[in-house]
């Protein structure tokens, strides 16, 4: 009979080896990821009425949103647009964990999955441009 290690320790020792060898772009993917995934978690414990793992996913969200605002750079043209969605975001994902709004928690995860898309297009294209190939 084989032994197999802990598969989600393995799992976790992927993780951590992705995030360490992932770009600076790739991160940020990472945490637009992490944050819809605990919104979506938010409403699932909201609907199973497990308030206290509710609003740990959320405040996971906040943090990671939080995250995104402190790592900003406001040289960028773009970062003062950012800086002020992710507020938005962040004061309407402390409402939602507030009231145990499912409408205002799917607002913020329709909100993040456009950046996410988008930020991923523009990691598509710069890929693209970096290796010289063409957009088709």
């Amino acid at each position: 009979m084989v032994a197999y290690a802990n598969p989600g320790s393995q799992y976790n020792q992927y993780k951590q080896q992705s995030a360490m060898t992932a770009s600076p772009g790739e991160l940020t993917l990472m945490l637009y990821d992490g944050c819809i995934k605990y919104l979506k978690l938010f409403k699932m414990y909201v609907q199973e009425k497990d308030l206290a793992k509710a609003n740990d996913s959320s405040k996971k969200a906040q943090a990671i949103i939080d995250e995104l605002i402190r790592t900003l750079d406001l040289n960028y043209e773009i970062s003062d647009g950012l800086l002020r969605l992710y507020d938005y975001i962040y004061r309407r994902m402390i409402d939602a964990n507030m009231k145990k709004n499912l409408e205002t928690a799917d607002e913020c995860i329709s909100m993040l999955q456009e950046i996410r898309d988008t930020w991923q297009q523009a990691i598509r294209l710069n890929r693209q441009k970096v290796m010289g190939l063409s957009q088709e």
